[in-house]
């Protein structure tokens, strides 16, 4: 073989195991544990008993609708990381969801790396993965064709929507003693179909992470958790783990992402427009915008 044709070689192999490299560093937003047949309540025991033995903490659970049940949990490396971040407190925990599929029950939970990531933490979470994997499996990730670290780092779904960067500020107050009583308050009134599901503290840092329920019927609707899953979640596998939605107290203000940003981070390839697209929810941010912020005694206008 000549010197030339060796080269060429050379020069396929390299760039062969850089693309297959580029290929392995895309990160999707949830990992598929295991998929078969069960019973639901019997198989989130499971669940949550594995979580625990593997050193989780659960912080709450709910079930957004019939054949759904989602799991919020931590564990010291999730809050060591949310403690030295930059509104760290929404990356605080995950979610775990146990998805009645037909005859199967698909047990998924966000990918720590993917959400590390997106909500800029100073950590990818690796040991939070490891720990997952090992307490509930893995068969492969899914949500998404897949964004580079660096790509979720700054993401947005097109130009002229919001960033991680952008959430909406929900509600001031004098201290964060003050925000916190507000939102617990407002959570167990649930007047405007907003309740609370569970909240994370982060330790040495004056942030709380809730995961809340959300219900709406009527001229509302368009904020309901069922609703909502109903128009953008229909590929198998489900990825019903990007429910609860979140609430953020952070200082003495009260903080929630965008919902421009927040769905498309765990829909990133949702088509725009047509069947199951972002245009059936499009009135959806602004009701979710709304119902938080007057749930935590802001305006209905806030911003």
């Amino acid at each position: 073989m000549s010197k030339f044709l060796r080269g060429l070689c050379v020069l396929a192999m390299v760039l062969g195991a850089a693309g297959a490299f580029a290929q392995d560093a895309l990160l999707k937003p949830f990992v598929l544990a295991s998929k078969g047949p069960g019973e639901m309540a019997q198989k989130v025991a499971e669940v949550k008993a594995a979580l625990v033995k593997a050193g989780f903490t659960v912080a709450g659970s709910y079930s957004p609708y019939a054949g759904a049940t989602v799991i919020g949990v931590t564990d010291g490396e999730l809050l060591s990381n949310a403690a030295k971040s930059p509104m760290g407190g929404f990356g605080a925990a995950m979610r775990v969801a146990v998805t009645q599929v037909n005859n199967d029950l698909e047990v998924s939970y966000t990918n720590p790396p993917y959400w590390a990531n997106a909500y800029r933490m100073a950590g990818e979470l690796k040991d939070t993965a490891a720990k997952l994997q090992a307490a509930l499996g893995r068969v492969e990730e899914f949500g998404a064709k897949g964004l580079s670290a660096a790509d979720l780092r700054h993401y947005h779904y097109m130009f002229g929507m919001e960033y991680f960067t952008d959430p909406n500020t929900l509600a001031s107050y004098g201290s964060y003693d003050e925000a916190v009583k507000a939102v617990e308050a407002g959570l167990a009134a649930g007047k405007q179909g907003v309740t609370k599901v569970y909240r994370v503290d982060v330790p040495g840092k004056q942030e709380a992470l809730f995961g809340v329920a959300m219900k709406g019927e009527g001229d509302n609707k368009v904020m309901d958790d069922k609703y909502l899953m109903s128009e953008i979640d229909f590929k198998d596998p489900r990825s019903t783990a990007h429910l609860p939605y979140d609430i953020l107290v952070s200082g003495n203000k009260v903080y929630a992402l965008y919902a421009r940003f927040r769905i498309a981070i765990s829909f990133p390839d949702l088509s725009m427009m047509g069947a199951h697209s972002f245009m059936n929810i499009m009135n959806s941010p602004a009701a979710i915008r709304k119902a938080l912020a007057l749930t935590v005694g802001g305006k209905a206008d806030a911003r």
